[in-house]
């Protein structure tokens, strides 16, 4: 059941009842989470958002407080609790939220930064789908020291700040009238050691700029702005543990005989006021080419022509789109002698009033000239 603003119903995206326990919230929130889990889901593009969809359900049920604000008043009721933006969170994030549901597998994970680069297809590409070598750049770990940012040989020392925690208390407020908090050691930088003898090839810091070539697979009918993401190839983090992942946004250039609307395509077909009223078959571009399509009699201005399975896939349900042909009935700026003719005959038939024929400049001046026109010269 979708509601206000969009959303679907907590309850309903958990699957419980709404006088359902605690345990049994726990429960489904960690059976959807494995669910939907977008490692275990790559082909799926909607996994992400139905694991994050179901952390947002399970913040709010799984708090007393919370849950009783949305049970009165559904999601306006939440405005100002304090609730994360999951869409915006890494999923290794939203799991170290909640180990408690999880146990320690994802326990304080770091993560190493996002990396994003652009690619340009085109429409054709859009509908059967393309693969792509990306080359980019990133800080990645120094092979001659490993990663540590110690000089081969020499080993990082503990840091005598902290004493090899990593972090260090400090008093907050004024004159610790507020008590006193944990932040990251200042001096290390929160890694509990320090590096005495450098590395020569990246200085110290561990990190040095690498090139790197990656194959990503575009599927078939994503959208201009949308992202592919490529796990574990953004940079690595401080300590090691798991790489960012690099993000690549598609842009999709204009055609120029098709406009794209959803997963169907528009194309703007001029024809002529004969192929109009008389009927006729015409030509119309595609992404594969041409094909053929019949203009019955009597065609208005503007009048729109379907042809089947001739626009793009949809990237969920591979159903492909139809192309919409508008025709655009076009009135000749400048007619000949015989055409002109023809018309005024077919005027008659219509009983239609239409503007005399005009004469040129030479016969209005001899007309003129002669007296047959108004304003006589004078003399």
């Amino acid at each position: 059941m979708a509601v206000a603003g969009g959303k679907r119903d907590l309850y309903e995206v958990l699957g419980v009842a709404r006088d359902a326990s605690p345990e049994e919230i726990k429960k489904s929130y960690r059976r959807r989470a494995h669910k939907f889990h977008p490692d275990r889901n790559q082909q799926d593009p909607d996994a992400e958002s139905k694991f994050k969809e179901a952390a947002e359900a399970y913040e709010v049920l799984s708090d007393p407080e919370k849950r009783q604000r949305y049970d009165r008043f559904g999601h306006d009721g939440l405005s100002g609790a304090g609730l994360h933006d999951f869409s915006h969170m890494q999923v290794d994030d939203i799991f170290s939220m909640f180990t408690d549901i999880f146990g320690g597998g994802h326990r304080g994970r770091s993560r190493g930064a996002d990396l994003q680069t652009e690619v340009a297809l085109t429409l054709a590409e859009v509908a059967r789908g393309a693969e792509r070598s990306i080359e980019f750049s990133r800080r990645d770990s120094c092979d001659t020291c490993g990663g540590s940012g110690a000089a081969p040989g020499s080993q990082r020392q503990t840091c005598g700040t902290c004493g090899g925690y990593g972090k260090v208390e400090q008093a907050s407020g004024f004159g610790a009238l507020f008590g006193r908090m944990i932040t990251a050691c200042p001096n290390c930088q929160g890694r509990g050691t320090m590096v005495v003898t450098p590395c020569s090839s990246c200085r110290g810091s561990g990190r040095i700029m690498k090139h790197r070539v990656v194959s990503v697979q575009i599927p078939a009918g994503i959208h201009d702005g949308q992202a592919v993401r490529i796990r574990g190839e953004g940079e690595p983090s401080e300590d090691g543990a798991a790489r960012g992942d690099l993000h690549c946004y598609v842009r999709v250039t204009q055609h120029p005989f098709l406009e794209r609307h959803n997963n169907e395509l528009v194309c703007r077909m001029p024809i002529t006021f004969t192929q109009a009223s008389l009927g006729a078959k015409v030509e119309v571009p595609t992404l594969t080419g041409k094909a053929e399509l019949k203009i019955p009699a009597g065609t208005q201005h503007g009048q729109l022509f379907r042809l089947r399975g001739l626009g793009l896939p949809d990237m969920r349900t591979r159903a492909r789109g139809d192309e919409i042909v508008q025709v655009m009935i076009e009135i000749p700026k400048k007619l000949s002698k015989a055409q002109e003719s023809l018309l005024r005959d077919f005027a008659q038939t219509e009983d239609k009033s239409v503007l005399p024929e005009s004469k040129g400049f030479f016969d209005r001046l001899m007309d003129y000239l002669s007296g047959d026109a108004d304003g006589k010269p004078s003399g």
